[in-house]
């Protein structure tokens, strides 16, 4: 069975599982090493988990309208406008989370976003997706 093919319940919640901890874990690393994303270290990851929900929860929703939007500016720009879609997506986690979750700068997320894009394509393709096929065949 293709893991596309598969809408069960309980896939689908494994699913969102992995990829919000997937991006905790991206959002994670990057703050670590880039002074771009600064989460709360008292409850580091607590708010790394609810960061990443906020970011999944709007990749689903928000994303895909805006991304409809603005396909004349992405094709002018050759690509180069589809991070900036990805920085409103972190600047409106910051918002939610106020001080809890903060990014800085707007060249420097740029290339964040870029980063976290680039991260979370290699896990999808070498860990995400062998998760879920060894769901798929367990079932």
């Amino acid at each position: 069975m293709n893991t596309k093919e598969n809408t069960s319940v309980p896939y689908k919640i494994l699913e969102i599982i992995i990829n919000i901890v997937m991006y905790a874990l991206i959002i994670t690393i990057i703050s670590l090493f880039l002074k771009t994303i600064d989460i709360d270290k008292q409850y580091y990851g607590l708010y790394a988990i609810l960061a990443s929900a906020i970011i999944y929860i709007f990749n689903k929703t928000i994303k895909p309208i805006l991304f409809k939007l603005t396909i004349p500016i992405t094709g002018i720009t050759m690509g180069l406008f589809y991070p900036c879609i990805n920085i409103l997506i972190l600047k409106l986690t910051d918002l939610i989370l106020g001080n809890h979750f903060n990014t800085h700068g707007i060249f420097s997320l740029f290339l964040t976003a870029i980063l976290i894009s680039v991260i979370y394509i290699m896990m999808d393709e070498l860990i995400i997706k062998s998760i879920l096929k060894r769901s798929v065949k367990n079932e």
